[in-house]
């Protein structure tokens, strides 16, 4: 395995990130405890969840992914061998209202009723690092593009809640802070205001990036180089797309896309276009194109680390064995020369 540090931080994660977000939906208790053995018998060190986990969210699994982490770290005495991420969930009316009301403000009392509720779920008392999952602010994210901004809005000012999180430092609950899906507006602010009223650092970014979607390299990767915020590249396989299985209309059985069909975001033509020439590449260079795809996220220049999700113990092998991979020029080139024709298809 290979490390990198957490932004300025002193801690070293693995460049493989252990997503969790199936646990307890499509994978099984059972299932995750594997997973976690193995992962943590080839050196991954990073394990990130979620309040909101398992996906896709519902009231009955509210929190499942945490407690199921929890039981792990207490069963197996690993709480000091793991750097354990969580996020607290943005608002969402209508569609997460069993979390807050889907009201979730970005301030004192929910972040620290939040954050409580995940330290139960996980038998800790302290994460290292904890994330806001997506802007209280209406802005871009989710795949969403034109901005709009809005009247009237109404959202908790970023100071205050950069003053509320410093506060769950102080108390010792949480190491660092991270931002996820947010905008280059986003992390400066951040940033400016850690700086200017002396409170702690954002260390890093949490935000998708694929072959499929590369719109990071665009303002945020410039940030997270020069700042040492470094990108937490989720949907690297952009829900598995990139590993090629679903192409030619191929719905296979137990995969996330046959079971929950509405999660279209790699699923347009452009992308189903563009995955069928990364995966002709791949394939005439030997290569296995979900390998391919991750090692060409595992190399970039602005990333500490590529979260990876399986729900088979064979995908969660082949996607830490990408860490070995090394993609050649011409393989680079032809991965440019297709980006040239379809620039970011799933935003």
């Amino acid at each position: 395995m290979k490390y990198q540090k957490l932004g300025d931080t002193d801690i070293d994660v693995s460049v493989i990130c252990l997503g969790t977000m199936t646990w307890g939906e499509q994978n099984s208790r059972d299932q995750a405890f594997e997973q976690m053995d193995y992962a943590l018998s080839r050196g991954i060190n990073f394990f990130d969840t979620a309040e909101l986990y398992s996906i896709p969210p519902r009231a009955p699994t509210y929190g499942s992914t945490e407690t199921i982490i929890g039981e792990w770290l207490q069963s197996r005495g690993a709480r000091d061998k793991i750097v354990l991420a969580s996020k607290i969930a943005g608002p969402g009316e209508g569609w997460i209202d069993h979390i807050r009301q889907g009201r979730t403000r970005f301030n004192s009392k929910h972040i620290g009723a939040a954050l409580d509720a995940s330290l139960r779920r996980l038998h800790t008392d302290y994460l290292d690092l904890y994330q806001l999952h997506w802007p209280e602010r209406q802005t871009n994210f989710f795949g969403k593009l034109g901005f709009e901004p809005a009247v009237d809005e109404d959202f908790t000012p970023v100071l205050e809640t950069l003053e509320a999180l410093a506060e769950q430092v102080r108390l010792g609950k949480i190491r660092y802070l991270g931002l996820s899906n947010e905008t280059p507006w986003g992390v400066m602010q951040f940033l400016h205001f850690a700086e200017s009223a002396g409170l702690p650092r954002i260390v890093s970014v949490q935000n998708p990036y694929s072959l499929l979607n590369r719109s990071y390299e665009v303002g945020l990767a410039e940030i997270s180089w020069r700042e040492r915020v470094g990108l937490l590249a989720y949907s690297p396989l952009g829900f598995g797309v990139l590993s090629g299985k679903y192409l030619h209309g191929a719905q296979p059985e137990g995969a996330r896309l046959t079971l929950y069909p509405d999660y279209t975001r790699y699923s347009d033509s452009a992308s189903i276009d563009a995955t069928a020439k990364y995966t002709d590449l791949a394939r005439r260079h030997g290569l296995n194109p979900a390998q391919m795809a991750l090692a060409y996220v595992n190399s970039r220049p602005f990333l500490t680390s590529t979260i990876i999700g399986a729900t088979t113990m064979e995908q969660l092998h082949s996607n830490i064995d990408s860490i070995d991979l090394q993609l050649s020029e011409e393989v680079l080139a032809g991965i440019e020369s297709i980006h040239s024709e379809h620039p970011n298809p799933s935003p």
